[in-house]
Order: structure tokens, then sequence, then C-alpha cells
């Protein structure tokens, strides 16, 4: 069993920024890619809102330039998911699908999981850039002019559809229902927009391409239309749109924690406010896997920072560090 002083497990924003900040310190930390090496930004094609990059960045070029900084501290990172933790006795204890290890102090940046509508396609198209996204803040600015849909009919839903209106010439807002499940205040903005056009009873159950030629001569799927069914009648029709937002919510990745820490209604970690710590001393939380209001790339690398920090604080207090 291989005992290090920090484990930080996820490699997204939040995780390689823990680790940035446990290396400088002099802490050796021990990193888990897990089954998604590098977060949600993976399936984000450019990102123009991240400080630094006056010209935008890809998602995942973002992430390898944040994995080779790391790696120049000192970092070591396991390309191994973790399968179980136990929390209950210090130093604590994990197991992967390749080995076991223990540490005395945990940083969990697991991250959270868009929820997809389960077709397949639509997780395919927004890992290629085929017009598919689950993040209006990141990928809006690419539908300037265009028709677009958002499936969804909560808050997160009508807030994206709203905020796509900077961009798009009309959106869609496709809901399974007669009636959004939004706040009073945020259902009467959206349908006050003159851009924004509720399609009620109807659930996306296709997603219709063509394959288009870059001007480099490359070859690209792109969405065209997407295939609805009434949820009434069981009709179908198309609608032709250039792009499609899924905002049916998020699932935070806190399966492997269940019973050991606590949990808000929807999964988030709970963290004392104000910091990075859990009510388990040692045990520290980053990232999207406790935020289910900001949810991005900036916000979740400050948090992490945040841990790294807290956690080299705890590690001296404790006596474990100098």
């Amino acid at each position: 069993m291989s005992h290090h002083k920090v484990i930080v497990i996820g490699t997204g924003p939040a995780g390689y920024t823990a680790a940035l900040y446990a290396s400088r310190a002099n802490l050796a930390p021990l990193v888990f890619e897990g089954v998604q090496p590098g977060g949600q930004l993976t399936i984000t094609t450019e990102v123009e809102n991240y400080p630094g990059f006056k010209h935008g960045i890809a998602g995942p070029a973002l992430m390898d330039e944040m994995r080779e900084q790391v790696l120049r501290f000192g970092t070591e990172i396991k390309a191994e998911t973790v399968l179980s933790a136990n929390l209950g006795a210090s130093p604590f204890a994990l197991s992967t699908d390749k080995g076991d290890y223990t540490c005395d102090a945990l940083i969990i940046a697991t991250g959270a999981s868009a929820r997809w509508l389960g077709l397949g396609r639509d997780e395919e198209l927004s890992r290629s850039g085929g017009g598919v996204s689950a993040c209006a803040t990141c990928d809006g600015f690419f539908y300037r002019g265009k028709e677009i849909a958002v499936v969804g009919g909560g808050d997160t839903a009508v807030e994206e559809a709203v905020f796509l209106t900077k961009f798009a010439s009309k959106v869609h807002l496709i809901h399974r229902r007669d009636r959004l499940r939004a706040s009073k205040a945020m259902q009467d903005r959206a349908l006050a927009n003159e851009k924004i056009h509720p399609v009620w009873n109807q659930a996306v159950v296709e997603i219709l391409t063509s394959v288009l030629e870059t001007p480099l001569g490359d070859k690209i799927e792109k969405i065209r239309a997407l295939k609805l069914q009434n949820t009434v009648d069981g009709s179908l029709s198309e609608l032709p749109v250039e792009g499609l937002f899924v905002a049916i919510g998020h699932q935070p990745n806190t399966g492997l924690f269940a019973g050991q820490l606590p949990m808000d209604e929807t999964g988030y970690l709970q963290v004392e406010k104000g910091s990075t710590r859990t009510p388990i001393a040692g045990v520290f939380a980053c990232g999207d896997v406790q935020d289910h209001t900001y949810r991005q790339a900036i916000t979740a690398a400050g948090s992490g920072c945040m841990a790294a920090i807290d956690a080299e604080r705890w590690l001296v207090e404790a006596g474990l560090a100098e």
C-alpha cells in the first residue's frame, strides 16, 4: 500500500490547480485521473472566457497545458479510477482499479457530469464539435445569428435560453410538458423575450445531421435538425436548428462518498462556508463537485487553489507537514 501526504481525485481545472499549489508547497501530491481525464473541458471545443488566452483555446488544449504545468512541479499523475474510499479513519484509504493507497489529506475534485438525453448522439456530437453543448456560457458565442434549441424546463434551461438570445437569432425552448418548472420571475422574463419560442409537449428523439466540408478540406458532422415526438399524441415532427443545448441538469460525481460525507438534496458535497473543508478533518472538496451555482472553469480553478491551501494549513496544524 502506497502512502502519500496529499491525494487529489480528479483532473479538471479544480484538481489540476489543487495539485499545482500542493506541489509548489512541497507536498508531493498524487493525482488520479479517473474516467474522464481533464474533466468537462475536454468536451468543450473552444474556451474564450478563461483568462490568459486572448484568442481563446480549445478545451482539451487548456487541460493539456494544466497537466504539463503540474508535472513540471513534480506532481505524480496516475491513470487510475478510485473505486472505493474509507474516510472513517486516518490515514484515509483508497482503492483504485490498479492498487491501494493511503493519504493524510484528501482533495476531492471529481466534478459533475452533464445529464444528456440518453440518445448517444448528443454526447458524441458534443465531443466532436458537431453543434451540441451542455454549457451556454461556454459555447453560446459560436451560434451568433443562428437558430438553435434548448432542451429543459427548469431554471437552468430558462436561464441558458435567455443568455443565448444575446447571440442566436432564435431560441426554441423545448419542454416535454405544457408549462415550465422554472421560477415565475424567470419564466416571465423568458416568455417576454421575442427571440424565445416555446415548444411545448415535445421530446427530442433523434438528432439529424449533415456532413460539411471545412475551408481546410476536412469533413465534420453537424446538426441540421431535431426529430421531435409529441408527448401527448405521439406524433413526430422535425425542427431545423444549427445548435442544441441540453439543460436538464448536472449530476455531481459523488457516489463514491455516499454515506460518508454530507450532500445537499441534489448530491453536491457540502463544505464549510468560505472554505473547502468538509466535516471530516483532512478531507477537502473543490470545483463542480461542491458548486452547483457557477460551474465555470475559472471558479473551479479558484476553489482548487483554496483546497490546496486549506490542506497545507491543516497538515501543518496536525503536525503532518512542516
